[in-house]
Protein backbone atom coordinates (compact mmCIF):
# COMPACT_ATOMS: atom_id res chain seq x y z
CA UNK A 1 0.00 0.00 0.00
CA UNK A 2 2.94 2.40 0.94
CA UNK A 3 4.57 2.06 -2.55
CA UNK A 4 1.16 2.57 -4.14
CA UNK A 5 0.81 5.72 -2.16
CA UNK A 6 4.34 6.49 -2.92
CA UNK A 7 3.81 6.42 -6.95
CA UNK A 8 0.90 8.19 -6.97
CA UNK A 9 2.62 11.14 -5.22
CA UNK A 10 5.27 10.68 -7.69
CA UNK A 11 2.60 10.96 -10.64
CA UNK A 12 0.72 13.66 -8.99
CA UNK A 13 3.91 15.69 -8.54
CA UNK A 14 4.57 15.41 -12.06
CA UNK A 15 1.01 16.47 -13.35
CA UNK A 16 1.62 19.44 -11.13
CA UNK A 17 5.00 20.47 -12.16
CA UNK A 18 4.09 20.20 -15.96
CA UNK A 19 0.53 22.04 -15.37
CA UNK A 20 2.45 24.86 -13.88
CA UNK A 21 6.05 24.71 -15.99
CA UNK A 22 4.31 24.56 -18.94
CA UNK A 23 6.61 23.64 -22.70
CA UNK A 24 7.31 26.64 -24.47
CA UNK A 25 8.37 26.66 -27.98
CA UNK A 26 11.81 29.14 -28.95
CA UNK A 27 9.09 31.06 -30.63
CA UNK A 28 7.61 32.15 -27.34
CA UNK A 29 10.92 33.55 -26.49
CA UNK A 30 10.81 36.78 -27.96
CA UNK A 31 12.88 38.92 -25.73
CA UNK A 32 15.70 36.36 -26.63
CA UNK A 33 15.25 37.37 -30.59
CA UNK A 34 13.37 40.25 -31.14
CA UNK A 35 16.50 42.35 -30.49
CA UNK A 36 18.34 40.39 -33.27
CA UNK A 37 15.70 40.93 -35.51
CA UNK A 38 15.67 44.70 -34.93
CA UNK A 39 16.67 47.21 -37.88
CA UNK A 40 17.34 43.63 -40.32
CA UNK A 41 16.04 42.50 -43.49
CA UNK A 42 14.07 39.30 -42.53
CA UNK A 43 13.55 35.62 -44.27
CA UNK A 44 11.25 33.79 -42.56
CA UNK A 45 11.22 30.05 -43.15
CA UNK A 46 7.97 28.92 -42.02
CA UNK A 47 4.87 26.94 -42.18
CA UNK A 48 1.23 26.41 -40.08
CA UNK A 49 3.03 25.57 -37.27
CA UNK A 50 4.91 28.60 -37.11
CA UNK A 51 3.14 29.97 -34.07
CA UNK A 52 3.15 31.92 -31.31
CA UNK A 53 0.50 30.95 -29.14
CA UNK A 54 -2.48 31.16 -31.53
CA UNK A 55 -0.69 34.17 -33.73
CA UNK A 56 1.97 32.99 -37.02
CA UNK A 57 4.76 34.52 -36.61
CA UNK A 58 4.71 36.77 -40.13
CA UNK A 59 1.74 38.21 -38.34
CA UNK A 60 3.46 38.41 -35.30
CA UNK A 61 6.65 40.39 -36.20
CA UNK A 62 4.86 42.45 -39.16
CA UNK A 63 2.85 43.91 -36.01
CA UNK A 64 6.03 44.89 -34.03
CA UNK A 65 7.89 46.48 -37.09
CA UNK A 66 10.21 43.88 -38.06
CA UNK A 67 11.27 43.79 -41.63
CA UNK A 68 9.80 40.63 -43.05
CA UNK A 69 11.02 40.39 -46.83
CA UNK A 70 10.67 37.08 -48.01
CA UNK A 71 8.57 34.35 -46.83
CA UNK A 72 10.00 30.32 -47.41
CA UNK A 73 7.62 27.25 -47.08
CA UNK A 74 8.25 23.77 -47.29
CA UNK A 75 6.48 20.32 -48.07
CA UNK A 76 2.97 20.97 -47.93
CA UNK A 77 3.78 25.00 -48.37
CA UNK A 78 2.64 28.33 -46.13
CA UNK A 79 -1.07 27.23 -44.64
CA UNK A 80 0.33 23.35 -44.43
CA UNK A 81 -2.86 21.69 -46.80
CA UNK A 82 -0.84 20.54 -49.52
CA UNK A 83 -0.53 16.77 -50.95
CA UNK A 84 2.54 15.11 -49.89
CA UNK A 85 4.97 15.14 -52.56
CA UNK A 86 3.21 18.05 -54.38
CA UNK A 87 5.30 20.35 -56.08
CA UNK A 88 4.26 24.11 -54.49
CA UNK A 89 4.43 27.41 -56.63
CA UNK A 90 5.72 31.19 -55.75
CA UNK A 91 3.32 33.25 -54.53
CA UNK A 92 2.78 36.23 -52.30
CA UNK A 93 0.82 36.11 -48.53
CA UNK A 94 -2.90 38.59 -49.12
CA UNK A 95 -2.55 39.79 -45.51
CA UNK A 96 1.09 40.79 -45.72
CA UNK A 97 1.84 41.30 -49.72
CA UNK A 98 4.90 39.86 -48.77
CA UNK A 99 6.59 37.21 -51.35
CA UNK A 100 6.16 33.73 -50.65
CA UNK A 101 8.81 31.66 -52.42
CA UNK A 102 8.59 27.38 -52.30
CA UNK A 103 11.31 25.28 -51.73
CA UNK A 104 9.44 21.89 -52.10
CA UNK A 105 9.64 20.11 -55.41
CA UNK A 106 12.30 21.44 -58.33
CA UNK A 107 14.19 23.77 -56.29
CA UNK A 108 14.65 22.93 -52.61
CA UNK A 109 17.47 25.90 -51.72
CA UNK A 110 17.27 29.51 -52.01
CA UNK A 111 19.48 31.13 -54.42
CA UNK A 112 21.81 34.11 -54.63
CA UNK A 113 18.61 36.27 -55.97
CA UNK A 114 16.07 35.03 -53.30
CA UNK A 115 18.30 36.31 -50.82
CA UNK A 116 18.79 39.61 -51.89
CA UNK A 117 17.02 41.91 -49.31
CA UNK A 118 17.65 39.40 -46.91
CA UNK A 119 20.61 40.32 -43.66
CA UNK A 120 19.31 36.79 -41.27
CA UNK A 121 17.15 34.08 -41.81
CA UNK A 122 14.90 32.78 -39.26
CA UNK A 123 13.52 29.00 -39.12
CA UNK A 124 10.31 27.89 -37.24
CA UNK A 125 9.10 24.36 -38.42
CA UNK A 126 7.25 22.32 -36.07
CA UNK A 127 9.16 18.82 -36.98
CA UNK A 128 7.91 15.32 -35.51
CA UNK A 129 11.26 13.52 -35.46
CA UNK A 130 11.54 11.19 -38.07
CA UNK A 131 14.21 11.06 -41.04
CA UNK A 132 11.96 10.99 -43.64
CA UNK A 133 9.75 13.81 -42.80
CA UNK A 134 11.14 16.14 -45.51
CA UNK A 135 11.54 19.62 -42.92
CA UNK A 136 14.88 18.53 -41.03
CA UNK A 137 16.01 18.24 -45.42
CA UNK A 138 14.82 21.81 -45.76
CA UNK A 139 16.69 22.96 -42.78
CA UNK A 140 19.83 21.25 -44.01
CA UNK A 141 19.04 23.13 -47.68
CA UNK A 142 18.38 26.54 -45.72
CA UNK A 143 21.63 26.13 -43.81
CA UNK A 144 23.90 25.66 -46.56
CA UNK A 145 22.49 28.35 -48.55
CA UNK A 146 23.28 30.77 -45.22
CA UNK A 147 27.32 29.43 -45.20
CA UNK A 148 27.08 30.26 -48.92
CA UNK A 149 25.75 33.82 -49.10
CA UNK A 150 26.79 35.17 -45.99
CA UNK A 151 23.97 34.92 -44.09
CA UNK A 152 22.89 34.32 -40.44
CA UNK A 153 20.59 32.02 -39.23
CA UNK A 154 18.50 32.20 -36.59
CA UNK A 155 16.28 28.79 -35.50
CA UNK A 156 13.49 29.30 -33.20
CA UNK A 157 13.28 25.56 -31.48
CA UNK A 158 10.21 23.36 -30.69
CA UNK A 159 9.95 19.81 -29.09
CA UNK A 160 10.10 16.73 -30.99
CA UNK A 161 6.82 15.12 -30.12
CA UNK A 162 8.86 11.71 -30.46
CA UNK A 163 12.12 13.11 -28.85
CA UNK A 164 11.86 10.59 -26.09
CA UNK A 165 13.40 7.47 -28.41
CA UNK A 166 16.26 6.99 -30.92
CA UNK A 167 15.46 3.56 -33.45
CA UNK A 168 15.71 1.92 -36.40
CA UNK A 169 18.04 1.29 -39.53
CA UNK A 170 20.57 4.39 -40.01
CA UNK A 171 20.40 5.67 -43.81
CA UNK A 172 22.75 3.77 -46.17
CA UNK A 173 24.35 6.96 -48.08
CA UNK A 174 23.99 4.51 -51.19
CA UNK A 175 19.84 5.45 -50.14
CA UNK A 176 20.29 9.58 -50.41
CA UNK A 177 17.40 11.54 -51.14
CA UNK A 178 15.31 14.53 -49.69
CA UNK A 179 13.34 12.12 -47.58
CA UNK A 180 16.76 11.04 -45.87
CA UNK A 181 20.48 13.46 -46.46
CA UNK A 182 22.14 11.93 -43.45
CA UNK A 183 23.26 8.59 -42.00
CA UNK A 184 20.81 8.35 -39.28
CA UNK A 185 18.26 6.55 -37.87
CA UNK A 186 14.46 6.94 -38.75
CA UNK A 187 13.63 8.08 -35.40
CA UNK A 188 16.70 10.31 -34.33
CA UNK A 189 15.54 11.69 -30.49
CA UNK A 190 16.37 15.29 -31.41
CA UNK A 191 15.09 18.45 -32.08
CA UNK A 192 15.67 20.86 -34.98
CA UNK A 193 17.75 23.07 -33.39
CA UNK A 194 19.54 20.22 -31.68
CA UNK A 195 19.96 18.68 -35.10
CA UNK A 196 21.05 21.63 -36.92
CA UNK A 197 23.98 21.71 -34.38
CA UNK A 198 25.03 18.03 -35.33
CA UNK A 199 25.05 19.05 -39.15
CA UNK A 200 27.58 21.93 -38.36
CA UNK A 201 29.47 19.87 -35.95
CA UNK A 202 30.30 17.06 -37.92
CA UNK A 203 30.28 18.69 -41.12
CA UNK A 204 27.86 17.29 -42.63
CA UNK A 205 26.39 19.78 -44.59
CA UNK A 206 26.86 20.10 -48.33
CA UNK A 207 29.44 22.65 -48.68
CA UNK A 208 33.25 22.62 -49.52
CA UNK A 209 35.16 22.71 -48.38
CA UNK A 210 33.30 20.90 -45.06
CA UNK A 211 35.19 22.89 -42.17
CA UNK A 212 32.76 25.95 -44.01
CA UNK A 213 30.21 24.36 -42.21
CA UNK A 214 31.39 25.94 -39.00
CA UNK A 215 31.55 29.05 -40.53
CA UNK A 216 27.86 29.42 -40.35
CA UNK A 217 26.06 32.36 -37.89
CA UNK A 218 23.55 29.80 -35.92
CA UNK A 219 21.15 31.20 -33.11
CA UNK A 220 19.24 28.45 -31.50
CA UNK A 221 16.44 29.75 -29.45
CA UNK A 222 15.85 27.09 -26.75
CA UNK A 223 12.53 25.57 -25.78
CA UNK A 224 11.36 26.30 -22.22
CA UNK A 225 10.69 23.48 -19.84
CA UNK A 226 11.22 20.75 -22.05
CA UNK A 227 13.09 17.71 -21.54
CA UNK A 228 13.43 14.53 -24.50
CA UNK A 229 10.88 12.62 -21.60
CA UNK A 230 8.61 15.42 -22.04
CA UNK A 231 5.72 14.19 -24.13
CA UNK A 232 4.76 16.96 -26.22
CA UNK A 233 1.70 17.68 -28.15
CA UNK A 234 1.66 20.47 -31.51
CA UNK A 235 -1.45 22.62 -30.77
CA UNK A 236 -1.60 22.25 -34.79
CA UNK A 237 -1.31 19.64 -37.20
CA UNK A 238 2.54 19.62 -38.13
CA UNK A 239 1.28 18.45 -41.83
CA UNK A 240 -2.00 17.27 -43.65
CA UNK A 241 -2.01 13.63 -42.51
CA UNK A 242 -0.74 14.18 -39.27
CA UNK A 243 -3.75 15.31 -37.84
CA UNK A 244 -3.26 13.80 -33.97
CA UNK A 245 -0.66 12.62 -31.49
CA UNK A 246 -1.76 9.36 -32.09
CA UNK A 247 -1.09 9.94 -35.91
CA UNK A 248 2.57 11.21 -34.99
CA UNK A 249 3.31 8.59 -32.72
CA UNK A 250 2.64 5.91 -35.22
CA UNK A 251 4.11 8.03 -38.04
CA UNK A 252 7.37 6.41 -37.74
CA UNK A 253 6.88 2.71 -37.88
CA UNK A 254 3.39 2.93 -40.27
CA UNK A 255 5.96 5.34 -42.57
CA UNK A 256 7.92 2.08 -43.58
CA UNK A 257 4.51 0.70 -45.65
CA UNK A 258 4.81 3.87 -47.30
CA UNK A 259 7.89 1.83 -49.27
CA UNK A 260 5.28 -0.56 -50.25
CA UNK A 261 1.54 -0.67 -52.37
CA UNK A 262 -0.15 -0.56 -48.94
CA UNK A 263 -2.16 1.87 -48.08
CA UNK A 264 -1.47 3.59 -44.72
CA UNK A 265 -4.91 5.27 -44.45
CA UNK A 266 -4.28 8.95 -46.57
CA UNK A 267 -7.62 9.72 -47.78
CA UNK A 268 -9.38 8.93 -44.54
CA UNK A 269 -9.68 10.28 -40.85
CA UNK A 270 -7.12 8.22 -39.06
CA UNK A 271 -4.29 8.36 -41.96
CA UNK A 272 -1.38 6.62 -40.20
CA UNK A 273 -3.57 4.80 -37.37
CA UNK A 274 -4.80 1.78 -39.83
CA UNK A 275 -3.27 0.30 -42.68
CA UNK A 276 -4.63 -2.24 -45.44
CA UNK A 277 -4.94 -2.84 -49.21
CA UNK A 278 -7.77 -4.06 -51.33
CA UNK A 279 -6.43 -7.75 -51.68
CA UNK A 280 -5.95 -8.41 -48.16
CA UNK A 281 -9.39 -10.36 -46.85
CA UNK A 282 -9.46 -9.60 -43.10
CA UNK A 283 -12.91 -8.35 -41.67
CA UNK A 284 -11.67 -4.46 -40.98
CA UNK A 285 -11.87 -2.29 -43.73
CA UNK A 286 -11.52 1.42 -44.65
CA UNK A 287 -12.68 3.31 -47.92
CA UNK A 288 -9.76 5.84 -48.95
CA UNK A 289 -11.32 9.09 -50.63
CA UNK A 290 -10.31 12.69 -51.98
CA UNK A 291 -9.44 15.40 -49.36
CA UNK A 292 -7.46 17.81 -48.00
CA UNK A 293 -4.03 16.59 -48.07
CA UNK A 294 -5.02 13.56 -50.09
CA UNK A 295 -6.47 14.53 -53.43
CA UNK A 296 -5.87 11.48 -54.81
CA UNK A 297 -4.83 8.77 -52.00
CA UNK A 298 -3.90 5.39 -52.96
CA UNK A 299 -6.99 3.20 -53.60
CA UNK A 300 -9.19 5.59 -53.97
CA UNK A 301 -12.59 4.91 -52.98
CA UNK A 302 -11.94 1.15 -53.18
CA UNK A 303 -12.42 -0.90 -50.13
CA UNK A 304 -9.52 -1.92 -48.19
CA UNK A 305 -9.04 -4.56 -46.01
CA UNK A 306 -6.32 -4.68 -43.11
CA UNK A 307 -6.09 -4.07 -39.94
CA UNK A 308 -6.42 -0.99 -37.04
CA UNK A 309 -3.89 0.23 -34.49
CA UNK A 310 -4.66 1.34 -31.11
CA UNK A 311 -5.59 5.11 -30.61
CA UNK A 312 -5.34 5.21 -26.84
CA UNK A 313 -2.03 7.95 -26.14
CA UNK A 314 -0.91 5.55 -23.04
CA UNK A 315 -1.50 2.00 -24.78
CA UNK A 316 0.43 3.27 -27.95
CA UNK A 317 3.40 5.13 -25.85
CA UNK A 318 3.20 1.19 -24.06
CA UNK A 319 3.43 -0.61 -27.14
CA UNK A 320 5.99 1.78 -28.68
CA UNK A 321 8.02 1.35 -25.54
CA UNK A 322 11.11 3.27 -27.52
CA UNK A 323 10.88 1.06 -30.36
CA UNK A 324 9.92 1.17 -34.01
CA UNK A 325 7.01 -1.91 -34.30
CA UNK A 326 8.71 -3.25 -37.60
CA UNK A 327 6.11 -6.42 -36.68
CA UNK A 328 3.38 -4.71 -38.69
CA UNK A 329 5.51 -4.38 -41.75
CA UNK A 330 5.97 -8.28 -41.08
CA UNK A 331 2.44 -8.85 -40.89
CA UNK A 332 1.75 -6.72 -44.06
CA UNK A 333 4.14 -8.81 -46.41
CA UNK A 334 3.65 -12.40 -44.57
CA UNK A 335 -0.71 -11.59 -45.43
CA UNK A 336 0.00 -10.16 -48.77
CA UNK A 337 -0.91 -12.46 -51.37
CA UNK A 338 1.83 -11.85 -54.21
CA UNK A 339 4.62 -10.76 -52.31
CA UNK A 340 6.53 -9.78 -55.45
CA UNK A 341 4.71 -7.21 -56.40
CA UNK A 342 4.44 -6.01 -52.07
CA UNK A 343 7.80 -3.66 -52.53
CA UNK A 344 7.88 -1.35 -55.98
CA UNK A 345 10.98 -1.41 -57.99
CA UNK A 346 13.55 1.00 -57.89
CA UNK A 347 12.89 3.25 -55.18
CA UNK A 348 15.61 3.79 -53.76
CA UNK A 349 15.02 5.64 -51.26
CA UNK A 350 13.46 3.09 -49.04
CA UNK A 351 15.96 0.97 -46.77
CA UNK A 352 17.07 -1.70 -49.39
CA UNK A 353 18.78 -4.08 -46.74
CA UNK A 354 14.72 -3.66 -44.89
CA UNK A 355 12.98 -5.08 -48.70
CA UNK A 356 16.06 -8.13 -48.15
CA UNK A 357 15.35 -8.79 -44.99
CA UNK A 358 11.70 -8.98 -44.71
CA UNK A 359 11.76 -10.90 -48.11
CA UNK A 360 14.23 -13.15 -46.49
CA UNK A 361 11.72 -14.11 -43.70
CA UNK A 362 13.73 -12.63 -40.96
CA UNK A 363 11.66 -12.08 -37.95
CA UNK A 364 11.80 -8.49 -35.81
CA UNK A 365 14.43 -9.68 -33.47
CA UNK A 366 17.10 -10.37 -36.32
CA UNK A 367 16.71 -7.45 -37.89
CA UNK A 368 17.02 -5.52 -34.85
CA UNK A 369 20.07 -7.32 -34.18
CA UNK A 370 21.46 -5.56 -37.52
CA UNK A 371 20.79 -2.73 -36.78
CA UNK A 372 23.64 -2.17 -34.52
CA UNK A 373 26.71 -0.88 -34.38
CA UNK A 374 24.96 1.61 -35.96
CA UNK A 375 22.59 2.70 -34.22
CA UNK A 376 25.05 2.84 -30.94
CA UNK A 377 27.45 5.15 -32.95
CA UNK A 378 24.62 7.29 -33.76
CA UNK A 379 23.53 7.42 -30.29
CA UNK A 380 27.07 8.18 -29.44
CA UNK A 381 27.24 11.28 -31.78
CA UNK A 382 23.56 12.49 -30.67
CA UNK A 383 25.07 12.94 -26.98
CA UNK A 384 27.30 15.81 -28.11
CA UNK A 385 24.65 18.18 -29.66
CA UNK A 386 21.52 18.06 -26.73
CA UNK A 387 20.28 20.99 -25.86
CA UNK A 388 17.77 19.42 -23.49
CA UNK A 389 17.89 16.77 -20.65
CA UNK A 390 18.05 13.35 -22.19
CA UNK A 391 15.63 10.45 -21.21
Amino acid sequence: MKKIILILLILYANFAFAASHPIQPGAYQTSLYLPLLKNKKVGLFINQSSLIRHVSLVDFLHKRGIHVTKIFVPEHGFRGDADDGDKISNSVDVKTGIPIISLYGKKTKPTSEDLQGVDVLVFDIQDVGVRFYTYISSLQRLMEAAIENNKSLIILDRPNPNGFYVDGPVLDPKSKSFTGLQPIPIVHGMTVGEYAKMLVGEEWLDVMPKSKAKELKLTVIHNVNYTHKSLYEPPVRPSPNLPSIQSIYWYPTIGLLEGTIISVGRGTDKPFLQFGHPDYTTAYTFVPTARMGARHPMYENQICHGWKLPENKQEILKMIDGKLQIKYLILAYQAFPDKNLFFPKNDKGYPQSLIAQISSGMNAAEIRKSWEPKLSEFKKIRKKYLLYKDF
